[in-house]
Order: structure tokens, then sequence, then C-alpha cells
């Protein structure tokens, strides 16, 4: 059964549909291009209206393909799976089966029973009480990349006035934490190099029933003491709940990278209780200070929304302020939109889309100057890139490869061997800085 999927949204997702990529092709399934699959796969984002349309009109697209082809058909999953539920039946009779966030791990099973029925529908859409574990479909050893994603939990329990994440993936459920472990052995010891634990909030690792009383930090020291796993990073983490033993771990695990995503949200204190993010703006200007204490050359990079009900100009200032103080390297910017159900939905005043959309410009010029002086910072500097793959633009010559240092930065270098570096761990000199990228080259005898 020839099958195609497409992935929206945050890097949950994406692991999400790595995972059904394999779990599918474990049972005989084939990954197929657009226009030779039988089965389609959306795997959803509903944490902003944009993502979310962006589905309806991805479908209707897809429906094409079922009117010249009654044996196609659709799944969709994920957080608009969750929030339309059985709605999709009714809008896109091509789809068959809409598993919601805790549903991915029954997917496979539904999907191989649909495709051997010809009008049957399945609605998976139930939350469950604990963690949900998955089949381990992965390939033998030696095989698969360097890199892998680890989910150690899922939902979230902080309910931001803005963010649907709690009633999409519901509350918060720590996976066990001998699962993790496990998972991560078994990874490292068919070549994977570099983990990256992944939940909505990992600092709250453990604060539920699921945890067995273990820490995130002792998770992470737990994981970082694997043989094989070289870099260990994580995703994402709330101000609030960043522990002192986490902050210090950046100073005393090898391993772990000195890279961490902090989402501040707002620089506004006003804005940041309206927004129900319990923390302040002085409490996360401490934290950014303990970690480059332990770290000082952590690379931080943070979540901004712009647009908030009620954001003054002065708000927005402040917000401006921030970023220049604690100097980012780089950041994920988003004009507030409404999402159903939640707390800001009825928040006044509105700011207007106009208003919105010209601080945004003017926050991404100015991450834009601070990103480019954080990269030419790194020019002539020696770093170990762990290569991805070949470069998406290649020039005459030698073939281009791509990587990252242990920050996460993009490095892009040549190499004049015709060996496959990918997965590889090279030396590397950083020459030039672009505009979100850097470019290296070979540092020392050979590669």
């Amino acid at each position: 059964m020839n099958f195609h999927i497409i992935s929206f949204g945050c890097q949950m997702n994406a692991n999400d549909s790595d995972w059904l990529v394999r779990a599918l092709e474990s049972r005989g399934w084939t990954e197929a291009p657009e226009d030779q699959a039988r089965v389609f796969i959306v795997n959803t984002c509903s944490v902003r209206d944009k993502p979310e349309q962006k589905v309806y009109s991805l479908l209707g697209r897809l429906e094409q393909h079922a009117r010249r082809d009654a044996n196609v058909f659709a799944a969709v999953g994920g957080c608009v799976a969750q929030q339309v539920g059985r709605g999709f039946f009714e809008r896109f009779p091509f789809v068959r089966l809409v598993f919601g966030t805790d549903a991915v791990a029954l997917a496979p099973a539904a999907l191989e029973r649909l495709a051997e029925s010809s009008d049957e529908r399945l609605a998976l859409l139930d939350f469950l009480p604990t963690y949900a574990e998955r089949e381990d479909p992965v390939p033998g050893p030696g095989s698969g990349p360097a890199q892998a994603f680890v989910n150690i939990m899922q939902g979230c329990d902080n309910f931001c006035a803005y963010c649907i994440v709690p009633y999409v993936r519901g509350r918060q459920k720590s996976r066990d934490p001998g699962a993790v472990l496990a998972e991560c052995r078994s990874l490292a010891a068919r070549g994977v190099r570099e983990i990256t634990l992944l939940g909505q909030n990992v600092n709250s690792f453990g604060l539920d029933n699921g945890g067995a009383g273990v820490s995130f930090a002792q998770l992470l020291r737990q994981v970082a003491d694997i043989p094989g796993v070289e870099r260990l990073r994580f995703t994402t983490s709330h101000p609030k709940d960043i522990a002192g033993e986490v902050v210090a771990a950046f100073g005393e695990l090898p391993n772990l990278c000195p890279a961490l995503h902090l989402p501040l949200q707002s620089g506004s204190d006003a804005m940041l209780q309206r927004m129900g993010r319990r923390y302040d703006t002085a409490r996360y200007l401490d934290i950014v200070e303990r970690l480059r204490r332990a770290r000082p050359d952590i690379a931080l990079s943070t979540d901004l929304i712009v647009g908030f009900p009620g954001e003054s100009e002065a708000d927005f200032q402040a917000t401006l302020d921030m970023i220049r103080r604690v100097g980012f390297e780089s950041s994920f910017s988003f004009k507030y939109s409404d999402r159903p159900g939640v707390a800001a939905a009825r928040m006044k005043p509105k700011v207007s889309e106009e208003v919105a959309a010209a601080r945004l410009e003017h926050l991404q010029n100015l991450q834009n100057t601070l990103t480019k002086d954080c990269l030419e910072k790194c020019v002539g500097t020696l770093t170990v890139v762990l290569i991805e793959g070949p470069s998406r633009k290649q020039d005459a010559g030698a073939l281009s490869w791509r990587g990252r240092d242990p920050a996460g930065r993009t490095v892009n270098l040549a190499h004049d061997g015709g060996a496959d570096l990918t997965g590889k761990m090279v030396p590397v000199r950083l020459v030039e800085a672009k505009k979100h990228s850097l470019v290296g080259e070979k540092a020392g005898a050979s590669w």
C-alpha cells in the first residue's frame, strides 16, 4: 500500500510523522510521492489559525485524487484532528480516519483495517490517562540517521491564556523514565550520536504520576550517561519550571549542547501576567544570568508573540528591550491569533491586524540584526559539525554538506572527497557568516 504523509507544526508532530512512516513500512507499506499514493496522512497543527487553515486547503486539493480513484482515502491526525474530530467526515468525504494526539500509536493498525474496507470510518479521539507507549519499528544496527528525537511526555498543564495545546493534547502525562532510557540506549546502540528529548514542557517532567518520581534533571543526567550519546538536547522549556539542577547541568555535562530554547513570549510584565505565564522579566533575566555563568557560550533562542490583547506600544517596546538585553541568537515570532476555547479569545481590547503586522516586522528586523551579529562572532573559530546530509544548494565543484555545530547553528561546507559524510562528526573552521547560517572549511589533516 502506497502512502504519503504531510506534517504541519512542531517538532513533536514531525517526530510523530517519522514514527508513522517507520511503523507503516514495517507492515509492508511503501512511502510514495503524492501522485502515487493511495493513502494520505495529514498530521496537523492548531497552535495558530494559519496552519489550521492550511490543513483545510491541503485536504481540498488532495480530494481531487479521491475523485479520480475511489480507493484513495485520507487520515487526519494531530491537534486539528483532536479539535475538529468527526467534523472532518462531513466536510471531506474521502477522510476515513481521524486520530487525536493520544492515538498516534493506534493509527497504523487503524489504517490497515481501513485499507481492507471500502466504506468504514474510524474516529480515535479519546484522551488517555497515561502516556501510550508505541511499538518500536526501527531498522537494525548500523542503519538510520545519527540524530534522533525521543518523546518524554505528552500534553501540558499550564493553560497559558493564548494556548490551545492543553485542549488538543490533553493534560500532562510523563512517560515512564525506564522506557525513555531504554529507547535512548537502543538508539545509541544503533549509531545515533545526538538525542533531543521532546515535550510540551520538559522541565515539568515527573510532576505528574507518570514520571515514577524521577525529575527532569535526573532524567537528563541518566540519558547523558548512556555510552554513545555524544550530543544531548531538549525542547521545549517553560521558564517557570526550569530547575537549578538543569541550569547547573549545562556546566557539568560535557555532552549537553550549549543551546537552549526558552520561550519569553513578551518583555512586558503586564503582558506576561495577562498571558498567565507565571514569571516576570526579572525572573527570566535571572535564569539567563545563571545559564551564562554555567555555560558562557550558550546560545539562547526564544518564542515571541506580538499583538496580544491589550498590548500597548510601551508593552511592545519592553519586548524589544528584552530582546536586546538577552541577545537572543534566534527567535520564532508570531502575531497573536484567537484560538477556540482559550482565555485570551475573550480578552479586550484586540490589537488591529495592521498594528500587529508592523510590530512583527519591526521585531523580526531587530532579530535579524542580532542573529547576524551572533553568527559573525563565530567566524574564525574552530568547531565540530555533525553532518546531516548534502546542502540544499550545491555550487559547482566540490559537493557541499550541511550540518550543525554544538549550539545548533547550521553550517555548510564543501568537501572534495568522495565519501558520504552523513552522520559524521567533522572538525571545521568557520570562515563566513550568512544571514541564517555559517560557512566552514576543513580543519585538520583529514576527515
